[in-house]
């Protein structure tokens, strides 16, 4: 009876922090509009509900009651399971994220996240080939290779701050940090980590899938309603992850859960406020930095990093 007791716990405790997260997205929309309308001095959305706090609800509602439309000649079944795919594969990459209560403590966390976020890219493509559309096809062709060129080094950089707690868990990140951060010792490594998450999460300036000045749209220019509505969920989730994963590597420490808290949602202001200031790379400068700067940084990076712990 305590067996079934534990596991239930631990599903009621994942499916609260899933809930939390998608109502968190909501609010993070409502930052980043607002943010940005600051930035570009102009109005933000202000007028539904409080200083526009029902805004995103208002939009999740209605993306949500629209119509799905499929494209003609589209290949239906690959269509419509790709932003679900994409989703769900968002919501198994949550489940790693240490927290308090510890339902789950996977002792190959670090792996199991560089995983999910590579059959991600399947989700990407599938929206973009199944669409049958030259836009939304360039589109996937684009993120693909910028996936490609980016998890490499990003990998071989959290092998970096891995040398620091010898382990793939994601809980020994905030275990070993409570006297000391590691971007203390790692600051290079932090810089790169960020250029590669918002590679990770095509957010500006590495937003090539999605170049509304270039593809419409992008891999998902076909999409509309409840598919719409979930590539969008999956992408602002991972931004969400990504941020809070930036605090427990480098900001760590789980004596203050407040700290971590205020830590991620900055880091999540860094990821709109680029967005505002910062114009799109050009696509051969993307591939340089990826295979030119990051690659061979990482590499020496890491070797760096093994001499000083093996010594």
């Amino acid at each position: 009876m305590s067996e079934y007791l534990f596991y239930l716990s631990g599903l009621v405790s994942y499916l609260v922090m899933v809930v939390g997260g998608l109502i968190s997205v909501a609010f993070i929309v409502l930052l980043e509009r607002s943010v940005l309308g600051y930035i570009q001095l102009r109005k933000g959305p202000n007028k539904v509900g409080f200083v526009g706090v029902l805004q995103s609800f208002s939009d999740a509602i209605k993306l949500f009651t629209k119509e799905q439309t499929i494209p003609s000649y589209s290949n239906v079944l690959p269509f419509y399971m790709a932003p679900v795919v994409g989703f769900f594969v968002v919501l198994v990459v949550w489940s790693l994220l240490p927290t308090l209560t510890m339902y789950i403590n996977m002792s190959l966390g670090g792996l199991m996240f560089f995983c999910c976020t590579s059959v991600g890219v399947y989700s990407l493509m599938m929206s973009g080939w199944s669409s049958n559309s030259n836009y939304s096809m360039l589109g996937a062709i684009r993120g693909v290779a910028q996936t490609i060129s980016y998890e490499v080094s990003m990998f071989v950089f959290f092998l970096c701050v891995v040398f620091f707690v010898m382990g793939y868990n994601l809980w020994l990140f905030g275990v070993y940090q409570d006297y000391s951060w590691s971007i203390f010792l790692s600051l290079p490594v932090f810089f790169c980590w960020l250029g590669s998450s918002l590679a990770e999460t095509n957010r500006t300036p590495f937003d090539f899938a999605e170049g509304e000045s270039e593809l419409v749209s992008g891999f998902n220019v076909e999409y509309g309603s409840g598919g719409f509505a979930l590539l969008f969920l999956a992408e602002y989730l991972s931004i969400i992850f990504m941020s809070y994963l930036m605090s427990f590597m480098f900001f760590g420490g789980l004596s203050s859960l407040f700290y971590l808290n205020f830590v991620g949602l900055m880091f999540s202001f860094i990821f709109i406020w680029i967005r505002g200031t910062m114009p799109r790379y050009r696509y051969d400068k993307l591939m340089g930095l990826a295979w030119k700067s990051y690659l061979p940084l990482s590499l020496m990076l890491v070797l760096w990093f093994y001499v000083i712990m093996s010594l």
